[in-house]
């Protein structure tokens, strides 16, 4: 009950208030206005070049914004000092585009990483986290296997469970079906979806795979030259009468 008044206190654990971001004459984002609640999956959507990977590296202060201010469960990130970063950012996981696998380490050896820098777990346990994190994303059998020995798919399975080492209350998920047969693309927005029911996570998704976010999203942005041009449902976002949205919607 105490985890639940607090977290009401703190308020969305993704909380973004007219964020703005350019890069030289490019205006990537015009003082957008989100919020995430608790247990939620919103995909952001859009096309390439649109800002929706920037976003997601300003929310843990990967880049600076140009303006606005970006709450994560409650903390406000333009106002924190490094040690206090790197313990809002231990609430986050984040699953790159690419995986961004270590390919010097086995793929137990990947899950692993962030529990032996960051815990005080034994070998065993943390062994033994390994071994349920590889379960929940289907790849309990190739725990020795390195990153070279795996499809794109598998890796991105890998880096999935890796960000969800330290039982993160926000997870960031970049395209996480870029570049996958459809499938696979469909067996990791599936993935997805059952993580997020079983471990109740805060997720925000870029993507431009229209048919992927139906899949696991509760809620859709649509960005387009900076700003939130459509929010609301699948249902909502596919029956707009904005011909930008509806163009979209149907291509995908």
């Amino acid at each position: 009950m105490a985890d639940k008044e607090t977290q009401q206190e703190q308020g969305p654990p993704v909380d973004v208030k007219g964020l703005r971001k350019s890069f030289g004459e490019q205006k990537v984002l015009n003082g957008i206005d989100l919020s995430v609640r608790a247990g939620e999956t919103l995909a952001v959507l859009g096309r390439s070049g649109t800002g929706k990977s920037v976003l997601l590296k300003l929310l843990v202060r990967l880049q600076q914004p140009d303006a606005g201010e970006i709450r994560i469960c409650g903390r406000p990130m333009g106002d924190l000092k490094p040690r206090e970063l790197n313990e809002v950012r231990k609430k986050v996981g984040f699953l790159f585009q690419q995986a961004a696998l270590y390919d010097s380490l086995t793929v137990g050896q990947n899950v692993d990483f962030p529990l032996a820098r960051h815990t005080r777990l034994s070998d065993e346990e943390r062994e033994k986290k390994v071994r349920e994190l590889l379960s929940d994303v289907g790849l309990q059998e190739d725990l020795d296997k390195m990153p070279s020995e795996i499809s794109g798919g598998m890796q991105k399975r890998v880096g999935l469970a890796r960000a969800l080492a330290l039982d993160p209350d926000v997870l960031l998920l970049d395209e996480p079906t870029a570049g996958l047969d459809p499938l696979t693309a469909a067996e990791i927005g599936k993935l997805i979806r059952e993580l997020q029911q079983k471990r109740k996570i805060t997720s925000v998704v870029v993507t431009h795979d229209v048919r992927g976010a139906r899949a696991f999203a509760d809620r859709l942005i649509l960005l387009e030259q900076g700003n939130i041009l459509e929010e609301g449902s699948f249902a909502e976002l596919s029956e707009s009468r904005q011909p930008f949205v509806a163009q979209f919607m149907e291509a995908g």
